[in-house]
């Protein structure tokens, strides 16, 4: 039998000891680990409290400073940028819908052939136009709109040498009876706009008819006899005849006061059902002789009816064409007198190709004594694209104001059969805003004198648009 050695029991109960203690010194190491941690974090808490005290405190001062932290300064930087960003949509919210144009048109003309007694020969003149729309509130599914139109200017220019009928210049703007050393600014006009989408009742997203009221002090021009090419003297022709019907224009029957303007009442009736075709019936009442003036009522205004339509010919190329009567009350005859005029007008303008626009004018005076009792105007706009100048134009046109029978036997001089007119333009493009236009006119019998001289001008005209 083996003998147990006696050391071995002493190692035995030796190893038992150290095995059972391990567990006890490892729990007291890791607790000490964990104490240290605890400490560590207390420390950080400690540590992050003043800091974020700090932050606080920085936070609520409005400004930044050189010692505060660099989240606080990132934060504050953020918020005033976010501040500004509100700031611009604000404002951005309260201008919508509100627009705003302006020009500037300055012009510089010479006239030979004029008579001995002719003063003026050479002139410089300039007219601004300030436009100002905005929204003015809408009344269910109608919307309403408030336009302003603000004229400034000085110098009449060359406008009817001799006994001309027409004007050379169709942008000279001045107080009659005022000096031209005293510019003349004027509201010249301020209307009230209400369009009412149809049906009545219906969805306004999917109307494609409404009617359009205006009142207030209006250019009735701008709602009747328009055309797209010749309808606007600060860019296309200079020449009165050619801007709108001489019969209405300078033949005096639109009835407007010395500036062109008259309180009156504007509706239409608008069609775009076969958009982009449209269709379209208006009748305006205005202020005739001394009631544009707001001296007078409205008892015998001037009333005019149009029918138009947008139309597409020439495989697809646009054209508007309209139809007019117009009846003036407040007229006045050759010697002065009051009497009732009427008349029928057509206005035409229609793209021939890509850069080549066509326009035509008539009218024919139906009742009443006049100077001129028909008129026809004609001419052509070509786009400079044709010689890679896309901001250029030409313009052309001819005309002839054909005197009346009864201005024939109260002319005081031998009377031909009528004033004919021609222009020539060149519209330049120096940038986005700015056109420089040379421009030639010819009035061959002027005022159908067929004993007077051919009378020529020559201008430069310069237009800035902002």
């Amino acid at each position: 039998m083996k003998q147990f050695h006696p050391y071995s029991g002493k190692l035995f109960i030796g190893l038992l000891s150290l095995t059972l203690s391990l567990p006890v010194i490892a729990a007291d190491s890791n607790m000490a680990v964990v104490l240290k941690r605890l400490e560590q974090m207390e420390q950080r808490i400690k540590t992050l409290e003043k800091e974020n005290a700090l932050l606080n405190k920085s936070l609520n001062e409005p400004y930044i400073s050189d010692s505060e932290p660099e989240v606080s300064a990132r934060l504050k930087a953020l918020e005033s940028q976010s501040n500004s960003y509100k700031g611009a949509v604000k404002i951005a919210e309260a201008l919508d819908g509100i627009e705003v144009s302006g020009g500037l048109t300055m012009m510089a003309q010479g006239v030979s052939g004029t008579p001995e007694n002719t003063k003026d020969t050479d002139e410089v003149n300039y007219r601004g136009d300030v436009t100002v729309s905005l929204p003015a509130g809408d009344i269910g599914a109608s919307e309403g709109l408030l336009f302003a139109h603000f004229r400034v200017g000085q110098g009449l220019g060359v406008e009817n040498p001799g006994d001309a009928f027409s004007s050379f210049n169709g942008t000279s703007f001045q107080r009659p009876g005022t000096n031209t050393s005293d510019s003349t600014i004027l509201l010249a006009q301020a209307w009230y706009q209400l369009s009412v989408p149809l049906p009545l009742g219906g969805n306004p997203d999917l109307s494609r008819q409404h009617l359009e009221l205006n009142i207030g002090k209006i250019d009735p021009f701008m709602f009747f006899d328009q055309n797209s090419i010749a309808d606007d003297e600060t860019r296309g022709y200079v020449n009165q005849a050619f801007v709108h019907n001489p019969l209405l224009d300078v033949g005096g029957d639109i009835g407007v006061d010395d500036f062109g303007f008259t309180p009156g009442v504007r509706m239409a009736w608008i069609d775009d059902t076969q958009k982009p075709l449209q269709y379209g019936v208006s009748m305006g009442i205005f202020g005739a002789g001394d009631g544009a003036s707001f001296e007078d009522s409205l008892s015998d205004p001037f009333m005019i009816i149009q029918t138009e339509t947008k139309q597409s010919f020439f495989t697809g190329l646009e054209g508007n064409y309209r139809l007019y009567y117009w009846r003036n009350a407040g007229a006045e005859d050759l010697l002065g007198n009051q009497e009732t005029h009427s008349g029928i007008g057509i206005s035409v303008d229609q793209k021939v190709a890509d850069y080549t626009t066509l326009f035509a004018r008539y009218g024919h005076q139906t009742q009443g004594d006049v100077r001129f009792d028909n008129a026809l105007t004609f001419g052509a706009d070509f786009g400079g694209s044709y010689w890679n100048r896309g901001g250029d134009a030409i313009g052309i046109a001819l005309g002839w104001l054909s005197l009346s029978d009864e201005y024939k036997e109260l002319a005081p001089y031998d009377t031909g059969d009528a004033e004919q007119v021609s222009e020539l333009f060149y519209r330049y493009r120096i940038n986005s805003q700015l056109d420089i236009s040379p421009n030639i006119q010819h009035i061959r019998q002027p005022g159908g004198n067929k004993d007077a001289s051919s009378m020529t001008a020559i201008s430069v005209r310069a237009q800035l648009n902002f």
